[in-house]
């Protein structure tokens, strides 16, 4: 069976409503993704960055900008959830994201500072969340209501995912 080089942890699943323990593995995965980030993409060239994790995939660069973009996305989704009744949130192009100037060209540095940030002022939010914050769900316009505690799991497993894009392209290309 040949591998889907989309999806090098396999696809997202929710298992249903998480455990403390299971919670907790998840912030301290996504306190990690900053790092691991970092040692993904450590010493890669211009001319590696440029180049797709996949064919017709987007670029290491695209991939790297894309984390922080999807990130921030969540973190303001968590703090919506905490602070309103089930708030219906947009959902966004992130296809049409990727193709912006800073994403196909910025240095990867910004976007690396960023999630450091971001993962830091994050991760402190969600360790003193209860499981009642958990149970606390916004509005997606396609997904219908989504738990924060499936959000949780879902960006626990979104960076790991991403940095196994690049982890797998520089295995294959023996970079």
């Amino acid at each position: 069976m040949e591998e889907d080089l989309r999806y090098p942890i396999g696809k997202f699943e929710y298992k249903g409503v998480s455990t403390n323990q299971e919670r907790e593995q998840f912030i301290r995965t996504i306190a990690l993704t900053p790092s691991r980030l970092r040692e993904a993409v450590h010493g890669l060239d211009p001319e590696q960055l440029s180049t797709p994790y996949r064919p017709g995939g987007w670029n290491v660069r695209q991939v790297a900008h894309h984390i922080p973009d999807s990130h921030l996305n969540s973190y303001t989704r968590f703090r919506l959830a905490l602070t309103e009744n089930e708030p219906t949130i947009r959902s966004y192009y992130e296809d049409r994201w990727a193709e912006l100037n800073d994403s196909r060209n910025a240095p990867i540095e910004f976007s690396l500072d960023l999630l450091d940030a971001l993962h830091k002022r994050w991760a402190f939010m969600l360790e003193s969340l209860t499981s009642d914050d958990f149970a606390r769900a916004f509005r997606h316009p396609e997904l219908g209501p989504v738990t924060l505690d499936r959000n949780l799991a879902l960006y626990a497993w979104h960076g790991p995912h991403h940095i196994a894009q690049i982890t797998s392209l520089r295995k294959r290309m023996k970079w």
